[in-house]
């Protein structure tokens, strides 16, 4: 049977895959796993639940609360807060439990429950597959005084915008952003933590219904920020996902700087500063070859990991590393969060702006990007990518790029499909061998 955790929780068709039912179960268990691992040992347990705009999430807030506190734990109801806002504060307010009910830049449909550990990291995938292996399984629930309390934190957006301010070394004064909240989990405070710090804000897409969240807006359709950015004359746009974890952006002039662009002019800012760990930043093997280029002209080391978060977090743990992640642009700055934080990652781009007097255009120019080409291939047998027909296509496509491009192929962790990615001097050059590749995929691995 597929593990029910993916790579970020546990995720869903809403009151399909992921029902009421389902969430109480599963916080019950997460409770009482964390309990026999000694996590609420000596004290009264508490754990915060926030989540995003989408109308399922309060059904299944209501239920993972309910299951929580049938275990007797505290809840502290966090109400629609971005993932980076509960992982603060199940740190800031001593939780041994966050809980964030969110499908990040999933459709509106689909919801998620992922749980956080004490100081706001992810559990690791032993405590994943306890909470799995112990769904409904039989037990001697408390009573009376036993059981759980649930409150309302009335301040939790202030206390994240506050906590986001404080990152700040210079106010931003005289800069207009234009924001896309994506109708999701940071329309309030992404915009209030912008303004606080001095940032004349024009925000988009930051009236969810519940209905609407990433629905053509945010980072996963910045066109919408890429035309109000120049309509309006700004000096820079930031998109976020549904749950505002991720943070794309686009300069002056409607261009979009994706996730490569934005860490390399992070990890510049840091080094500059002598406060890049080891000189390193932390990226995973779908990153760009510009940015392991640029990196490596500043003397910046390069780690790369597996894609998902999960593993450049797991990197940058192991190595003490304080900057990393994707091209998708969920970025990590570990001196100021536990996992990626779109409203940070913009009020750090606009700081380094501040600081140097250049425009996001030129700061981007740092990473100059490669032609990049992915080709999905499905209907084959993503478990053979090691045949060996075909990977002697793939060193024969490499030994004629050189130094000047690279080939990744590799199979979904998801779907039934396997990736190429190619990428070249040129559109056409990265076009042609993706293709190639491609057709030799389909008929090695094809599905008998």
């Amino acid at each position: 049977m597929a593990r029910l955790f993916g790579t970020d929780g546990v995720r869903g068709r809403a009151n399909g895959d992921l029902t009421a039912a389902l969430a109480l179960d599963l916080s019950v268990s997460a409770a009482r796993v964390l309990a026999d691992a000694g996590a609420f040992e000596g004290h009264r347990p508490t754990a915060v639940v926030g989540r995003d705009p989408r109308i399922s999430g309060h059904f299944l807030q209501a239920a993972v609360s309910a299951g929580l506190a049938s275990a007797g734990v505290d809840v502290i109801d966090l109400g629609v807060l971005p993932t980076p806002g509960v992982a603060y504060l199940t740190g800031a307010l001593g939780a041994d439990l966050g809980v964030v009910i969110s499908a990040s830049h999933n459709p509106m449909p689909d919801n998620g429950i992922k749980f956080l550990a004490r100081g706001g990291v992810k559990l690791d995938d032993a405590l994943e597959d306890a909470i799995e292996a112990r769904l409904g399984e039989p037990w001697q629930p408390p009573t009376g005084a036993g059981v759980g309390r649930i409150h309302t934190h009335e301040t939790a957006v202030d206390e994240y915008v506050a906590h986001l301010t404080a990152s700040l070394t210079r106010p931003l004064a005289g800069l207009t952003v234009v924001v896309d909240c994506a109708q999701g989990a940071a329309s309030r405070s992404g915009p209030l933590a912008l303004e606080h710090s001095g940032v004349r804000v024009i925000p988009i897409h930051h009236t969810p219904s519940g209905l609407d969240i990433n629905d053509g807006s945010g980072s996963t359709h910045p066109e919408a920020l890429q035309k109000a950015v120049v309509e309006h004359g700004a000096d820079a746009g930031f998109a976020f996902d549904g749950d505002a974890d991720r943070c794309l952006a686009v300069d002056a002039e409607g261009e979009l700087v994706d996730g490569d662009q934005i860490m390399g002019l992070l990890a510049l800012s840091l080094h500059d500063r002598g406060e890049l760990a080891a000189d390193t930043l932390v990226a995973t093997v779908m990153s760009n070859l510009g940015l392991i280029r640029a990196m490596s002209e500043a003397g910046i080391a390069v780690r790369q990991t597996a894609v998902g978060d999960r593993y450049v977090l797991e990197e940058m743990r192991r190595g003490g590393f304080v900057l990393g992640g994707e091209q998708s642009g969920h970025i990590v700055m570990s001196r100021h969060a536990t996992t990626g934080d779109g409203t940070l990652t913009a009020l750090h781009v606009l700081e380094r702006m501040a600081e140097t007097g250049r425009s996001l255009a030129e700061l981007a120019a740092s990473v100059t990007r490669f032609p990049q080409v992915l080709v999905n291939v499905a209907g084959v047998d993503k478990t053979r990518c090691d045949d060996p027909e075909l990977l002697a296509a793939v060193a024969s496509e490499e030994k004629a790029l050189g130094d000047a491009g690279r080939v990744l192929l590799r199979p979904s962790g998801t779907e039934p499909l396997v990736r190429v990615m190619v990428e070249a001097a040129t559109a056409e050059q990265a076009e042609g061998v993706a293709q190639r590749l491609a057709g030799v995929v389909r008929d090695r691995l094809a599905l008998s």
